[in-house]
This record gives structure tokens, C-alpha cells and sequence, in this order.
């Protein structure tokens, strides 16, 4: 790929990686009232269709820069200390400030939205270890990993194992992905029909989406866990793939190609992925929840949703939140380098 496709493809992405997580914190912040507000469960079904998926490719494509030797392992260092950082955060504030019950804290359970960090990890360990075997080998064996995992009789929750191996494929997608062959094949009538698909899948789930089962779409539960005890239960996950693949496809027409202050606010995704959960757990304690009321409400909580991302994604809260979202490694390092001295 040359250096002008690179530029172009790691622009697209950014600016996908932002329209991402403007649908994370919308779809988080309404989820409490889906069952509340019409309309609103429509849109949360239909992100769930792709942002997850799509989310987890992006990441996929930007490891490839650096997956293997010294930068592999720093990044594997840095995931796994923002991991261990926010886990203990937003357990000690549940305890403390939320009060929040009914929630199982354990450092080998994720907590809620930091599954992505730990499930990180993990796809980073397995494309090492499936490196030798071919693009189509490493996704036709994700898929089927991804299938497989279903069957466990478990709690698909426990280090994110369930939503590891479902979202593998995307992963594999995403680190192999060829923007060039991709902007060669892109036209404008192919984005325009890709919107019409888009557009089809939203009206298609309000209208027979409300017999969708909300778990089959988090990826976070076994077969057992679904209440699917057949033989043939990895059909529906199957399935499944297939409206994620098409639903994930058709939303890679809403992104913009060109560069933007939509690029640069891309490049600081992860501190609104991590830091927007106090928001929404402040809204909880606070009960604002109960107060939003019809169509008016749900539209300004959307909006509002819009807004705090793109406030998060600013410059100055790097400035404030760098050291917790992305602590220094040098002393870890160190660490490491002091005790593979002694070990000689």
C-alpha cells in the first residue's frame, strides 16, 4: 500500500472510529429507556447491528502498525494497566459514590464496557499465534471459533471469554483489511445502496425487532446463558453474522473520506470509551432517567449523548485524563528489563 492510500485509509478510519463512538455513548445513554420511549429501542437494536462489530475491526486495522516485537508488547503493557486502572475505578465508585447493586466485581470479570479491553488483549495474542496460516485461514478459523464458544457451559461473561471469540472474526477482518482494494471498489452508487441497506435493516427492526433477543446481539453469552439448548443453536449465531456483516458494511457508507475535525477527534476515541461510563452512572445516581419523558426527551438525551462525546474527545481532557487513560509504561519496563537481567 503506498503512503498516499495509507493517508487516506488511516483518515477514514479515524473518522469511522469517531461516528463509532458517538453510537457507543448514544446507544449506552438510552438503553435505560428502551423499553420506555418508542422509537428508542428501534435505535438501540440497530446500532448494535454494527458498532460493536465495526468497532472491533477498526482496532483490528490500526494493530497492524504494531502488533509484533518491542511496540506489541508495550501496547499489550498500556491495555492491561488502563485495564487494571479502571476496573478498580469504577468498582471503588460503585461501592462508594453509585451504590450501585446487583453487580458481581472480580477482576476476572470485566466490568461492563472495560470487556473490550480485556477481549483487546486477547485478539492481539491470537493473530500472533495464528501469524503463519493465511488471511482466510486465520478468519474462516475465527468464525468457527466464534460459533464454538456458544457451546461452553459457562459464564460467557468471566474474562470476557464469549465476546473474545464471537468478535474475533471482525478483528481478523479489520487487521487484514486492504484499503486500497476497498477504495478501488467503492463507488457512488455503491454508497448510495449501501444506505438504502442501512436505512432498510433500522425500518426492518422496528418492525419485527422487538422478538430480537438483546443478548444474542452483545455477544456476551453462551447458548446456555441465550436458553438455546440445541444442537444447532450455532445457526443462529451464524445468522447473526450475517445481518452484522451486512449491517456493519452498509454503515461504512455514512463515513467520510476526507479530512476533517472529525479525523482529529477520531484520534482520541479511547478516552470518551472510557471515561463516558461516569457519565452515564452519574445520570443513574442522580435519577435523571425518570424525568425524560416522550419523544422530546429522548431527542435532547440524544443530543446531549452527541454533545459530552465530542466534549471528551477535546484536547485539554487528554491534558487532565492522560495519566489514568494512558499511563505511562517506562516503569513496568524497567521492571521487566531489571528481571530479565537477573534471570541471564
Amino acid at each position: 500500500m503506498d503512503t498516499q492510500s495509507l493517508k487516506q485509509g488511516e483518515t477514514y478510519f479515524l473518522n469511522l472510529r469517531f461516528l463509532l463512538i458517538v453510537t457507543v455513548f448514544v446507544g449506552n445513554a438510552i438503553e435505560p429507556l428502551i423499553q420506555q420511549v418508542s422509537g428508542l429501542h428501534q435505535i438501540f437494536l440497530w446500532i448494535l447491528t454494527f458498532h460493536i462489530p465495526l468497532f472491533v475491526l477498526v482496532t483490528g486495522y490500526f494493530a497492524k502498525s504494531g502488533l509484533m516485537g518491542e511496540a506489541g508488547r508495550r501496547t499489550l503493557t498500556q491495555i492491561s494497566l488502563q485495564y487494571i486502572i479502571f476496573q478498580s475505578l469504577y468498582s471503588v465508585l460503585d461501592y462508594t459514590i453509585f451504590q450501585v447493586k446487583d453487580i458481581h466485581h472480580s477482576v476476572f470479570a470485566p466490568y461492563l464496557l472495560l470487556w473490550f479491553l480485556a477481549s483487546h488483549i486477547c485478539w492481539r495474542l491470537l493473530t500472533i499465534s495464528m501469524r503463519k496460516l493465511s488471511p482466510f485461514q486465520q478468519i474462516g478459523i475465527s468464525l468457527i471459533l466464534g460459533v464454538l464458544v456458544g457451546y461452553l457451559q459457562l459464564d460467557g461473561v468471566w474474562l470476557s471469554i464469549s465476546r473474545t471469540f464471537v468478535y474475533l472474526p471482525f478483528f481478523m477482518i479489520g487487521y487484514h483489511f486492504n484499503f486500497s482494494a476497498f477504495l478501488n471498489t467503492i463507488t457512488r452508487w455503491k454508497r448510495a445502496g449501501a444506505t438504502l441497506v442501512s436505512i432498510g435493516i433500522f425500518v426492518i427492526l422496528g418492525l419485527w425487532g422487538i422478538n430480537l433477543p438483546v443478548g444474542w446481539l452483545f455477544g456476551n453469552m453462551t447458548f446456555m446463558q441465550l436458553g438455546h439448548h440445541e444442537w444447532y443453536a450455532g445457526l443462529f449465531r451464524l445468522a447473526l453474522y450475517i445481518l452484522q456483516f451486512i449491517s456493519a458494511a452498509a454503515f461504512l457508507a455514512f463515513v467520510p473520506m476526507i479530512e476533517s475535525i472529525m479525523t482529529d477527534l477520531g484520534r482520541r476515541t479511547l478516552y470518551v470509551f472510557l471515561l463516558h461510563g461516569f457519565i452515564i452512572r452519574i445520570a443513574n445516581t442522580a435519577g435523571l432517567y425518570p424525568h425524560i419523558q416522550g419523544t422530546t426527551g429522548a431527542i435532547l438525551l440524544i443530543l446531549g449523548a452527541i454533545a459530552l462525546t465530542i466534549l471528551l474527545a477535546q484536547p485539554f481532557v487528554r491534558r487532565v485524563a492522560r495519566p489514568l487513560v494512558e499511563p505511562s509504561i517506562n516503569w513496568v519496563v524497567s521492571l521487566e528489563n531489571i528481571a530479565f537481567r537477573r534471570s541471564l
